[in-house]
């Protein structure tokens, strides 16, 4: 018998209650609708029907008869590039195309599976499906994320997170050129109800905040660089805020950055900087992360072509 406990994720508000279970345990839609009706997932205590639409917070707990509900396995075929550990944390720059951790279409092959081959005592850490994390990277979006070691230093993180004491800048090429050469855009993000894999703009979604700057400005084509500070985390936030001020982020097919007039093999978002206190000793730690070659290939590009003016920061 096993007995798992999940939150549901800002990604799974609204969601069906047996999707949901499916995607949290990665298996198939009718296991997780047969542990429903067989009264093996509650919320508070209560069982739930399987057509009930989940809140973003919700506990979920499972009690599972049949067996272990198996996490990520290590792997020696995932490379991870750690740019700094202590006895706490560990910072790695992820690259492109990289799932961070295991889920609905990516059972294996994930950025924690090559974590728990180097540091096996993560498994231990946060939640089984995705051990040590406590943020992620979208699979096309490269760069630093931070990941616990211990559960002390997870849920320090966590509430580093909450308190908005994390920093996380990153690097996007949007389409168009922004007015301002800086901007907030606060507008709360909910899951889409025209496509539920994807998020949108939502009055009832809940509260999100991007901050950008204008680096550079191109004309051919008419592209940006922004650099963007995160104050909020919801899932896609960076992509739907931008998307949503009709500037989307180059490359990006879910959210109208793919032209043909800068065809990319992935859209144009880096984690390039973060900022965090030492769980333990409480000392503020920074990284910077350079631009992968595939992202600084495209600018060198576009500035060997007509610029226009803009503030570099």
């Amino acid at each position: 018998m096993s007995i798992e406990r999940f939150e549901i994720p800002d990604s799974l508000d609204g969601e069906r209650a047996d999707r949901a279970l499916a995607l949290l345990l990665d298996r198939t839609r009718s296991v997780a609708a047969s542990l429903i009706e067989s009264g093996a997932a509650t919320i508070s205590g209560a069982p739930i029907a399987k057509s009930r639409r989940l809140s973003a917070g919700d506990v979920l707990v499972v009690i599972d008869e049949d067996g272990d509900v198996a996490g990520p396995e290590p792997s020696a075929e995932v490379p991870v590039d750690v740019r700094y550990s202590d006895d706490d944390v560990i910072v790695v720059a992820k690259p492109a195309g990289l799932v961070v951790h295991p889920g609905a279409g990516h059972a294996t092959g994930t950025l924690v599976e090559g974590l728990l081959r180097r540091y096996p005592e993560i498994r231990e850490v946060g939640e089984t499906q995705r051990p040590g994390i406590v943020h992620r990277l979208d699979r096309d979006t490269s760069g630093l994320l931070v990941v616990a070691r211990t559960d002390e230093a997870y849920e320090s993180l966590v509430a580093q997170l909450a308190a908005r004491k994390v920093e996380r800048r990153y690097l996007a090429l949007v389409w168009g050129s922004p007015e301002a050469e800086q901007g907030l855009i606060d507008a709360p993000i909910g899951r889409s109800e025209r496509k539920r894999t994807r998020m949108a703009v939502r009055g009832s979604g809940r509260d999100a905040r991007t901050g950008y700057d204008v680096i550079e400005r191109f004309e051919n084509p008419l592209v940006t660089l922004l650099r963007c500070r995160l104050e909020t985390g919801r899932t896609h936030q960076i992509r739907v805020h931008l998307a949503a001020i009709e500037h989307p982020v180059v490359g990006d097919t879910e959210y109208g950055g793919a032209r043909a007039s800068l065809a990319l093999d992935r859209m144009f978002l880096h984690s390039e900087s973060l900022q965090f206190e030492q769980p333990r000793t409480g000392e503020v730690l920074s990284f910077d992360e350079p631009l992968p070659a595939d992202l600084d290939a495209v600018l060198r590009s576009l500035r060997s072509g007509t610029r226009r003016s803009g503030s570099v920061r």
